[in-house]
């Protein structure tokens, strides 16, 4: 046993037998990453450690790889890693030009490292064998280089989430024609999508999203035959949709959200056989749904809203079997649903709000069992009464604001799992009934604009998880306390916004408002115009998220308690057409954040303190013994 032991032991350790070593790290390619290292100024990670020029850069330094003749054909230092755990560091520096001498370089990797800083080097230029190169998520200046158009074998550029400027060189496109993915979104740059990215045969992924770009999709787009993945969204684009997009039979994804893209959408939309998300969103596309939309049998989501399209929608949208998402709100779309949208038996949200549509709503849409979010609102339906085919559904959102609803409200509602309820704007009239309270998933109601009076039944205290409450210009009366002091789920069912201004409740606003777990992170405290009386609680002061308060119209007397000044989030507070007396508060007036302040028609009087706001003078007018800026200087 001692003999094979021996015998293997010779066998590892003889040279003769022993695998081929790699050459050294190249003397030019180790200066070039030394060169690298010196220009970055911090590196909590330490990510550049083991670059020592005591060491070989093949062998020792970490995110280098070499070929065999010690030539370094990849570096890989990006700031955000997921292997056994996620690293999420950065580095402060600079892109050194000495990398532009790795001239076999064929993967830079310095993604996300967040702070890096300064141009791209036209050196990189140099890099003739580069494949893959991101530097992307960082904080990269100037233009692109044109010498990047000597990169004919780039395959996948990624320069986004930078500051990057200029315009996108015309040269340089035409020039990287094996670039299979290029993105440069989330940049500062400018001017139109050059023509000669039609020459980009081999293109997959096109993503230039948030930019300052402008002109013409160029009509050369629809050369990308390769293309599945287009984003040019949050751009300022203008002129129309070229038809030959319709060439992209392979696309999956189209973003041309929120330019300003006008005219038609184009017939031959219905080549993208292959599409399963479209936005074109926050345009200002006219005309009408081509019929030919209908014949995208892979579209999932479908956005098109806030633009002007108009005419009736078209009843082939019905043959969209896997659509699961549809949004058309605020367009000029008239007539009626079609019948056909029964079809969709995979949509779960259909967004139909600001537009023109009339007619009965289809009972066949009762079908639609795994639709979760409905919204009608804003449109001429004569609806008279909400539906009772609804019930069968299992509607998450339900939203029929200003649809011409009128009389009480149904009773299955309360069998529902409904947590977002909008019927605003209507004819309801009645009262808000007990059973209400058994809509305990509740977390946004909007009952305003409507006819309802009586105070807020008791079981209101059930809705734990309701966050946002906007029962204003109603008729309701009673006191305040059954909606502040309703119960919690948790972390769910704090308030965010309460809006009750023009009805009929009653006060005083309690000092304990404070105290009850649903009032403690609001933002937003609308309770002008309802005969409340009393004084305004020091413990609003308390309310440290507070950013809106209103309590104009409501007979407060008193004074305006410093301690509102402690509410440090404060943007806006509206007291006017009140009774209140004495001085202003200084630290009320100074507090860092406040943009809206009115306090006028009321008894105060004394000095305006200085502030420096801009106030107008209006806000503090009706105040007979109110003096100072902006008002007339105090007499002596």
């Amino acid at each position: 046993m001692e003999i094979f032991y021996s015998l293997l032991l010779f066998l590892l350790l003889s040279p003769s037998l022993s695998p081929p070593a790699c050459e050294a790290c190249n003397a030019e390619d180790k200066g070039a990453l030394l060169g690298f290292k010196n220009s970055i100024t911090a590196d909590p990670s330490q990510l550049l450690q083991s670059w020592t020029s005591s060491t070989d850069c093949c062998s020792s330094w970490k995110g280098v790889a070499c070929n065999s003749e010690g030539r370094v054909v990849n570096v890989t230092r990006p700031g955000l890693v997921s292997d056994d755990f996620i690293l999420d560091t950065f580095m402060n520096g600079t892109l050194s030009p000495s990398l532009g001498n790795l001239s076999f370089l064929r993967v830079l990797d310095l993604s996300n490292l967040k702070n890096l800083q300064g141009s791209i080097p036209p050196e990189f230029g140099n890099l003739k064998h580069l494949t893959i190169l991101f530097l992307d998520t960082n904080q990269l200046t100037g233009s692109i280089p044109v010498t990047f158009k000597r990169l004919t074998k780039l395959e996948r550029l990624y320069l986004s989430n930078n500051d990057l400027s200029g315009t996108i060189p015309s040269s340089v496109i035409g020039s990287l024609t094996s670039l299979t993915e290029l993105d440069l979104s989330g940049n500062q740059l400018r001017g139109s999508i050059p023509a000669t990215i039609g020459r980009l045969g081999l293109m997959t992924k096109l993503d230039l999203h948030a930019n300052n770009i402008s002109g013409n999709l160029p009509t050369s787009i629809g050369k990308l035959k390769r293309l599945t993945y287009l984003d040019s969204s949050e751009n300022q684009i203008t002129g129309h949709i070229p038809e030959s997009i319709g060439g992209l039979s392979g696309l999956e994804l189209l973003y041309l959200n929120r330019n300003q893209i006008t005219g038609s959408i184009p017939s031959s939309i219905s080549g993208l056989i292959s599409l399963k998300f479209c936005r074109l969103s926050d345009n200002k596309l006219t005309g009408s749904l081509p019929s030919s939309i209908g014949e995208l049998p892979n579209i999932q989501r479908l956005s098109l809203q806030n633009n002007k399209l108009t005419g009736k929608l078209p009843v082939t949208l019905g043959r969209l079997g896997n659509l699961t998402e549809i949004y058309l709100s605020n367009n000029r779309f008239n007539g009626g649903i079609p019948s056909s949208f029964a079809n969709l038996q995979n949509l779960q949200i259909l967004e139909l709000s600001g537009n023109h549509l009339s007619g009965k709503l289809p009972n066949q849409l009762v079908k639609l069992q795994n639709l979760q979010v409905l919204d009608l609102s804003f449109n001429p339906l004569g609806l008279i009464s909400i539906p009772s085919w609804l019930a069968k559904l299992n509607l998450l959102q339900l939203m029929l604001a200003k649809t011409g609803i009128r009389g009480s409200l149904p009773r299955w509602l309360s069998s529902t799992s409904i947590n977002t309820l909008d019927l605003s704007d209507n004819a309801l009239t009645g009262k808000l009934p007990p059973w209400f309270g058994n809509m305990t998933n509740l977390a946004f109601l909007n009952l305003s604009n409507n006819g309802f009076h009586s105070s807020i039944p008791a079981e209101f205290k059930n809705l734990r998880r309701l966050m946002d409450l906007d029962l204003h210009s109603n008729k309701f009366s009673g006191h305040l306390d059954t909606i502040f002091t309703k119960e919690t789920e948790f972390a769910v069912g704090h308030f965010n916004t309460i809006d009750v201004s023009d009805n009929m409740f009653t006060g005083p606003i309690s000092e304990s408002i404070v105290q009850s777990s649903a009032m403690g992170s609001i933002t937003s405290l609308v309770l002008s115009y309802n005969p409340l009386g009393g004084s305004i609680p020091k413990s609003l002061g308390k309310l440290s998220e507070l950013q809106i308060l209103k309590l104009v119209g409501n007979e407060l007397s008193g004074e305006i308690p410093a301690e509102l000044g402690n509410a440090t989030e404060l943007t806006t507070i509206l007291l006017s057409r009140n009774k209140l007396t004495g001085a202003i508060p200084g630290k009320v007036l100074n507090l860092k954040q406040l943009k809206e302040f009115d306090v006028s028609d009321n008894w105060l009087s004394g000095m305006i303190p200085p502030h420096e706001a801009i106030i107008p003078a209006s806000a503090f007018t009706g105040n007979p013994g109110l003096c100072g800026a902006p008002l007339p200087p105090c007499k002596p």
